[in-house]
């Protein structure tokens, strides 16, 4: 993905890179209307708002723009939101005036401000209380160049000299506006960042073979990926929040600010960092242009303020109760859809349990994308009403079956369909799954149960493991080898189990939380008929990838129970006054679980767009590929993270002493983070695989 999601935006983020690459200079930017895409016609603007100038940001850092464009565009973004002072605000849309803000901290000489001593205009504190700014005349200020770490973008300490009375703008959100257009700018240099480190790693070649092949550098360049996508859902997020209030005193815009002042500017300087460390010496020195981007991401993270202030604001304004919206905005063309959905909503409510259940799966509300009879056929617009209409109804969990269904509708037969589906969705029916084997775990492919041809079938013999719920399971889907004598990833069958078949053997397993989800499973010589071969003999290994990919996506979505970033601040509002490091450290993790909040909208708003996020494949679904994998991999390290925290804080509470074990399983299972960032660094960024 880049910050920008729709056609219009991707146009914008190509017209504005290819624009960088032709002409870098501040008055070509003027010339095609960059300076002004957030401000009003009447001014000079575009017409369009902060997200449209957050896509046009992050598209001049990939090219490491210099020069006065972000101290301008935030100085006019200040005086637009103050209201007033037209000609200044034209004046910086058509080029004529030049901008610096005072946005660092305070020095001998002054305020560390973004800008040169030769800008037209000042955007300072005003002093007093309140939190008030002023735009100062070059002849008001005295200003000294100063010293700093980015190369192509100049700085300045300024005092003021006389503030006269009709500049004075207000209490106008000049740093919380300059988080986000910071955090827009460090997107870019990030996004550069892991190009760069990706493609040296496709092509330098040490011992024989490129370096990405080497899981270190693989999973240091995919890490950065997801770094990076984190930020930019937030930059997004806190960019269209501004954009629909214009209350400097809104919560829930200043909450979504302070998650990108959190996350954004601290990702470009990791993602940077990686890229030297990818590119080895070369890296470090002048040679190369990674040292400027480094430095840009240093700039930046100064420039946006201590992180720690913005953790501690983002934790303060979510333990009081502040919650940022994450629900798409649908099409008029909903509204109808809305009005049926809601009916047929209101009359499941009215049923009782059971029979409200067996509608659920008559009618095909279970798994609604998948194709009638099974679900509805439903669009990705219709599944999203749908989840918010039924909110309220608690459709049955499918469990194991949620990941199997999609592959017996994809691949079964007709014959297979009616009898496992119907009862499978009204609870009759209870899978598990039997792919995973001691010798075989995060490498499936390299199972050794066999299945031997007998007379009617098939003969299964093996061991299986990790296998949820088997022991309450009536059905389950296995893996098992038909023809060893074929590379391992062909000549694997994809078979439905019946759990009481003679043979099949259940052993629980006592997990670290006391437990007895996990199970060993032994066959021997378990008897499955031909007609139990979902799609071809020899051809299972595609059916599992359905399977899995499916399972990625559940994971990915699913935070287990008490392990979300809500549920970390109902139980900080139950406590006594935290320290400032655990008010930080809360922040910090708020931060990022609303931020993959932000990253899951973006995914639907795609969809709902149908332009699939870059590395992923499109499908009603959900989505996969390397958006899942990202997802997934964001979702349960954050839910451990969550778990570990909330218990520091509450050691003797029953809940949390039961998840900080529980969620240790939560990067192992439905493909480890080793293998999520195998996935990513392949799919999404083109590193070979191991041989």
């Amino acid at each position: 993905m880049s910050i920008g999601l729709t056609e219009e935006h991707v146009e914008l983020a190509a017209s504005v890179r290819g624009l960088a690459g032709r002409d870098r200079g501040h008055a070509a930017l003027a010339g095609q209307g960059l300076l002004g895409l957030h401000l009003d016609e009447e001014c000079g603007g575009q017409g369009y708002g902060l997200l449209e100038l957050c896509v046009a940001l992050e598209a001049l850092a990939e090219q490491r723009v210099s020069g006065a464009y972000l101290p301008s565009v935030l100085a006019s973004a200040a005086l637009a939101w103050a209201g007033g002072a037209r000609p200044l605000i034209s004046g910086l849309a058509d080029g004529t005036l030049t901008a610096a803000v005072a946005l660092g901290p305070s020095t001998d000489q002054g305020v560390l401000t973004l800008g040169s001593v030769e800008a037209d205009l000042f955007v300072v504190p005003a002093g007093g209380e309140g939190g008030a700014w002023a735009v100062l005349d070059r002849d008001d200020v005295t200003a000294e160049p100063a010293d700093g770490v980015d190369q192509d973008r100049p700085l300045c300490s300024v005092t003021a000299r006389t503030v006269p009375a009709g500049r004075v703008l207000g209490a106008v959100p000049v740093r919380e506006l300059a988080a986000v257009l910071l955090g827009a700018d460090a997107c870019g240099v990030a996004a550069w960042a892991v190009a760069t480190a990706a493609g040296h790693a496709r092509t330098r070649e040490q011992f024989g073979r490129p370096i990405g092949q080497f899981q270190g550098v693989k999973h240091r360049v995919a890490d950065a990926l997801v770094t990076l996508e984190q930020a930019r859902a937030a930059v997004w997020d806190a960019a269209r929040a501004l954009d629909e209030t214009r209350d400097p005193d809104s919560d829930e815009a200043r909450l979504a600010v302070a998650v990108a002042a959190v996350l954004a500017p601290e990702a470009a300087v990791r993602c940077a960092a990686d890229a030297i460390q990818v590119l080895g010496g070369m890296g470090y020195t002048f040679e190369h242009d990674a040292h400027r981007y480094y430095r840009r991401a240093l700039s930046d993270r100064m420039l946006a303020g201590d992180p720690g202030p913005w953790a501690e604001e983002t934790a303060r304004l979510a333990v009081s109760g502040v919650r940022r919206r994450m629900e798409p905005d649908l099409p008029e063309e909903a509204a109808a859809l809305r009005d049926r959905v809601r009916a047929e909503a209101a009359s499941l409510r009215a049923e009782e349990p059971a029979a409200r259940r067996g509608r659920f799966a008559r009618e095909g509300w279970l798994m609604p994308y998948l194709p009638r009879p099974w679900g509805r056929d439903a669009s990705p617009l219709e599944q999203v009403i749908i989840h918010q209409e039924f909110r309220d109804l608690r459709r049955p969990n499918l469990g194991i079956a949620a990941w199997a269904v999609p592959s017996i509708v994809r691949y079964g037969t007709r014959e297979q369909q009616e009898r496992f589906l119907p009862g499978t969705f009204t609870g009759e029916i209870v899978w598990c799954q039997l792919f995973s084997e001691p010798g075989a775990g995060s490498d499936l492919a390299g199972l050794s149960t066999k299945a031997e041809r007998v007379e009617g079938g098939w003969s299964l013999t093996g061991q299986k493991i990790w296998t949820s719920l088997a022991q309450y399971a009536h059905w389950g889907i296995c893996l098992a080898r038909t023809s060893p004598d074929r590379p391992k990833h062909d000549g694997i069958s994809y078979f439905l189990v019946d759990m009481t078949s003679p043979g099949v053997t259940v052993k629980p397993l006592k997990e670290i939380n006391g437990d007895e989800i996990f199970n060993e499973v032994f066959l021997d010589a378990v008897f499955v008929p031909d007609d139990l071969v979902v799609g071809a003999v020899n051809d299972g290994w595609r059916v599992a990838r359905d399977t899995l990919s499916h399972e990625r996506v559940a994971l990915g979505d699913s935070w287990g129970p008490g392990s979300r970033h809500t549920d970390m601040a109902a139980l900080i509002a139950r406590l006594p006054e935290l320290r400032p490091a655990q008010r930080e450290r809360a922040g910090r993790l708020w931060a990022e679980g609303q931020a993959i909040s932000a990253l899951g909208l973006r995914v639907t708003l795609s969809q709902l767009s149908d332009s699939p996020p870059s590395g992923s494949r499109s499908s009603s679904a959900g989505g996969r590929g390397t958006a899942s994998s990202v997802r997934k991999l964001l979702g349960m390290r954050h839910s451990q993270e969550i778990s570990e925290f909330c218990w520091s804080l509450a050691p003797a509470d029953p809940h949390w002493n039961r998840m900080i074990l529980t969620t240790r399983a939560f990067t192992i299972g439905g493909g480890t983070t080793e293998v999520q960032l195998n996935i990513i660094a392949e799919r999404a960024l083109g590193l070979p695989r191991d041989p």
